[in-house]
């Protein structure tokens, strides 16, 4: 049985935002408050910026979706704050296992990779998307003239006075 294909209407509609959203509450919840005094200015605030920027890129993305390369330079800024957020978590868990919840911290890991790893196939997809809509824009336009120029051809071309 294949699975029924959700509408997009939002950013709101897209899994990995909601994904990263829900995650980034938990962030805030659960890690930030148990960080030590002294990574005030460190770690807790890498850890914050990271975390919030994941969904707000993703949300700012979706909607210069029809730039060029509007959505997908978003999903690249996403995919690396999001590898930042595991490695302030990795580091959270790992440097600060008497002050963090390690388990939480492990299900927040588990959380990023599926956030990074969704980022990254919306951004393969979104490829593909506007490649083939741009092909089929090309197919579709009876005024565009077909280029026969060869890469050679192009190359020997003189300038016209």
């Amino acid at each position: 049985m294949e699975e029924e294909k959700k509408k997009i209407r939002s950013f709101k509609d897209l899994d990995v935002f909601q994904n990263s959203y829900s995650a980034m509450l938990l962030v805030f919840k659960h890690i930030l408050p148990k960080l030590p005094p002294e990574e005030k200015y460190d770690l807790r605030d890498q850890l914050q910026r990271s975390s919030k920027a994941v969904p707000r890129l993703i949300a700012e993305g979706h909607s210069k979706r029809h730039q060029k390369r509007g959505f997908q330079k978003y999903l690249d800024d996403a995919l690396a704050e999001s590898n930042e957020t595991t490695v302030s978590l990795l580091q959270a868990r790992d440097l600060y296992p008497q002050f963090v919840d390690v388990d939480i911290c492990n299900e927040l890991l588990f959380s990023y990779d599926v956030i990074s790893r969704q980022t990254y196939n919306l951004s393969v997809a979104w490829t593909k998307f506007t490649e083939q809509r741009t092909l089929s824009a090309n197919d579709n336009n009876p005024n565009q003239q077909p280029n026969h120029t060869t890469k050679n051809q192009k190359h020997n071309q003189q300038p016209n006075p």
